[in-house]
């Protein structure tokens, strides 16, 4: 039982490894051949931990000649179009200048009720909404709703605030987080200030927000 322990724990951190590596994102996110990649790898990863007479290599050599591959054949999606429409496809057009193309629907075996669905997941619950419509390559549709129907932006208005940037947690749960402090280019030592002055501590703080104008919020923990 020890033993399956350890060789689980060793395959989870060479998963988790071997996904960090591939700069995977969610899976509704990912191309065709990453999907596959990382079903393939999780399939392989759980023939040694099953079977504890097997040796770990017989898990880890087909996880890193498939990294590998990965990596390969993203460096040549990027130097190659053609190649990247062969394994990817291209994005299609389903709504054309408000025009529903219904044999692309077909092409993509795509039914209207499939259709409506991701159609108001983006927040447009009517096809007259719709001025154009593409379904990329990942399965997602990306919808560009008719200017009558477009929520009017602050641009559109003539109204101009000023960009404070991102809000970054700089404290959590008492520990300084120095990646998110450099992101927005503050200082540590202003923020233990402005702690001081409110009597506190980052011991004592559960979450501290901060932005590039100095904008902060503060969320102390509970006692």
């Amino acid at each position: 039982m020890f033993v399956t322990i350890i060789r689980t724990i060793i395959l989870y951190a060479l998963i988790v490894f071997a996904v960090r590596l591939m700069g995977k994102r969610q899976l509704s996110d990912m191309q065709p051949s990453e999907l596959v990649i990382t079903l393939i790898i999780a399939d392989i990863a759980s023939i040694p931990m099953e079977d504890t007479e097997r040796p770990m290599l017989s898990g880890f050599i087909p996880m890193v000649i498939l990294v590998s591959l990965e990596i390969i054949v993203s460096a040549l999606m990027m130097k190659s179009p053609r190649f990247r429409k062969l394994l990817c496809g291209s994005p299609v057009m389903i709504i054309e200048d408000g025009k529903l193309k219904q044999s692309e629907m077909k092409r993509l075996r795509l039914t209207t009720e499939d259709l409506c669905v991701q159609l108001r997941q983006q927040g447009v619950f009517s096809l007259d909404e719709a001025s154009y419509c593409i379904a990329e390559t990942n399965g997602k549709l990306s919808v560009l709703q008719k200017p009558e129907k477009r929520t009017p932006t602050l641009g559109d208005l003539n109204i101009v605030i000023p960009d404070d940037g991102i809000e970054v947690v700089v404290i959590n749960d008492g520990n300084f987080l120095d990646n998110s402090i450099k992101l927005v280019n503050a200082d540590k030592n202003v923020l233990k200030k402005l702690l001081k002055r409110k009597h506190l501590e980052e011991k004592d703080v559960f979450i501290m927000t901060w932005d590039k104008s100095g904008n902060y919020k503060i969320v102390r923990k509970e006692k």
